[in-house]
């Protein structure tokens, strides 16, 4: 049964070949990005995310069956889009499309968060992120500057995590969850592929048991099950898919 799914960052990367794998099985996607997309918008403001939630409300009035905040972006030297876009344009994203959710009788939501998240990060920024506090949480990423995407991204995996199992997600059937990618071949990682030393650094930060990164349209598989999944079960987890990063890193975790 065809679905209406909204994808944010799906002019590229992970999201595009999220949005083409459902495509080509009969979704009707609804894609959000900054630009070249059904939905231009910058998440990083408020204004930008109004304006998306308004906008798929527009066209999908009689509500939405799945979520994925896929938005996010890697930069030195620009901490405060970094905080802004990868943590509060996902929440923003993800409560101000849940009205429409509700809306579905089978309701699912993905964030994209990251190996990332288990990385060195700013305790106080996540704090911060997790209270809402935006605005201070920009300025105290901006003044330590660095971390800032593994910050946002374990502030994000903290969220979807506490979220989940309340009343408005869990509870009314709507099934939050995260994936935690490792690197991946995409428009954001090419050009750090490409130099030797960052690769090295790259081998340190995420060691790999298989022989090669994946590519998006691998990581798109994962999100196609969890954007339509039947059961009513799975929530509140993130799921790296990592090619063994996580199990390398942290082989006591369970």
């Amino acid at each position: 049964m065809s679905r209406t799914i909204v994808v944010t960052g799906a002019a590229s990367g992970i999201g595009a070949a999220t949005r083409d794998r459902l495509e080509r099985s009969g979704h009707r996607v609804i894609g959000v990005d900054l630009r070249n997309s059904d939905i231009d918008a910058d998440l990083g403001t408020v204004e930008g995310r109004t304006g998306m939630v308004d906008q798929v409300t527009r066209l999908a009035p009689d509500g939405i069956d799945a979520v994925l905040a896929g938005a996010g972006i890697s930069a030195q030297g620009m901490e405060r889009e970094t905080i802004g876009i990868n943590y509060f344009g996902a929440v923003a994203t993800l409560e101000g499309l849940r009205p429409l959710l509700a809306k579905s009788a089978r309701p699912r939501a993905v964030a994209i968060c990251s190996t990332a998240a288990i990385l060195p990060s700013n305790a106080q920024v996540v704090e911060l992120c997790l209270a809402g506090k935006e605005e201070a949480a920009r300025e105290a990423m901006a003044n330590d500057g660095g971390n800032a995407y593994s910050t946002s991204k374990n502030a994000l995996s903290q969220w979807v995590r506490r979220a989940a199992v309340q009343p408005e997600w869990g509870g009314a059937g709507i099934l939050l969850n995260g994936i935690g990618p490792g690197v991946v071949k995409t428009p954001m990682t090419t050009p750090l592929l490409s130099q030797p030393d960052m690769v090295k650094l790259i081998n340190q930060s995420n060691p790999i048991a298989v022989n090669e990164y994946a590519g998006p349209e691998q990581i798109a598989e994962l999100l196609d099950f969890l954007l339509n999944m039947e059961n009513n079960y799975l929530l509140g987890q993130l799921i790296f898919i990592d090619g063994g990063s996580d199990a390398i890193l942290r082989p006591r975790q369970v």
